[in-house]
């Protein structure tokens, strides 16, 4: 069974730092793609990094240069660490892998900024 199970979420101010983490049991982070999502209110799911199995990390033009993602392999563990946080970033960020054996989501975890 697989599962991915995130947390890190909280509340903070603008300007303020938060580390997510995305815990996964089922399949191995470093021989699979993982991205992380996020959705604001009244908004489309929007994709905001990824880590490829070889590594390679890509951002959304919105998060590059704030945002970082990597990963712990012998955590099994995908991280996104969010800085410099804006009144934007609030949505819920999921982290999402899709493998040969199917598409999985996490439950999401909730980042509010604001002051």
């Amino acid at each position: 069974q697989v599962q991915l199970v995130e947390s890190g979420g909280g509340s903070v101010q603008p300007g303020g730092s938060l580390r997510l983490s995305c815990a996964a049991s089922g399949i191995i982070v470093s021989t699979n793609d993982m991205d992380w999502y996020r959705q604001a209110p009244g908004k489309e799911r929007e994709l905001v990094a990824s880590i490829s199995s070889g590594g390679r990390r890509e951002y959304a033009d919105s998060v590059k240069d704030r945002f970082t993602v990597s990963r712990d392999n012998a955590k099994n563990t995908v991280y996104l660490q969010l800085n410099s946080l804006k009144s934007e970033d609030t949505a819920v960020y999921s982290c999402y892998s899709q493998t040969w054996r199917g598409a999985y989501w996490g439950q999401g975890t909730q980042v509010t900024v604001s002051s």
